[in-house]
């Protein structure tokens, strides 16, 4: 790709990642968009069709980061209850290295009245899910190896995501309840282990 394009594109990206994630898409224009990545307006149409067709991009970003840091965690070799840790260990890697981009995908905010808004929403959550469903494969391994009480996996898996998605959240309250980094990893420790030691065959 020509690097002026690149620059530009970037410039797009980095513009729309500051701004939706203080406002709703829906308030946001594409000219305050060009305006703070001093572009062109044609450009963002240029390059990505329109300001849904970026937010789409900036959604894809952050989908992109989440997939990386939990690849480490379900690597071969680690028994499903190494496992369980491992990706919560990540999940909260993902967070402090990316908090806009966590509660992007843990706590979207409404998907707006126009079609590409509910249209990305259901991306988005079928992508989520593509990654609770290796939890899930996890879990059920644990279960055919007899490590794990036989429990329905995809449940187990959504209380543990909703779980971790709960406690990662402390990090930004903006009173005596918040945590740091330190305390967020004891507590995800905590949770995990509750949940794990519920699972495991008596």
């Amino acid at each position: 790709m020509d690097p002026r394009k690149e620059r530009t594109i970037a410039a797009l990206l980095r513009a729309a990642d500051e701004v939706f994630r203080e406002r709703p898409v829906d308030d946001v224009t594409v000219e305050e968009i060009a305006e703070r990545a001093n572009v062109a307006v044609g450009s963002l149409y240029n390059h990505f069709g329109s300001k849904a067709g970026l937010h789409a991009a900036v959604v894809e970003r952050a989908l992109q980061a989440d997939r990386e840091y939990m690849d480490r965690a379900y690597v071969p070799g680690r028994t499903p209850i190494e496992q369980l840790y491992a990706a919560a260990d990540e999940y909260l890697a993902f967070y402090l290295a990316n908090p806009d981009y966590f509660r992007m995908l843990a706590f979207p905010r409404e998907p707006g009245g126009y079609a590409a808004g509910h249209e990305l929403a259901e991306r988005l959550a079928r992508s989520v899910a593509e990654q609770n469903a290796r939890l899930v494969r996890a879990l059920r391994e644990g279960v055919e190896a007899g490590d794990l009480r036989d429990i329905d996996a995809e449940e187990a898996a959504t209380v543990l995501w909703a779980a971790w998605n709960g406690v990662i959240s402390l990090g930004w309250r903006p009173d005596a309840l918040r945590r740091d980094e330190k305390q967020l990893r004891r507590l995800l420790t905590v949770a995990t282990e509750i949940a794990a030691k519920g699972l495991l065959v008596r």
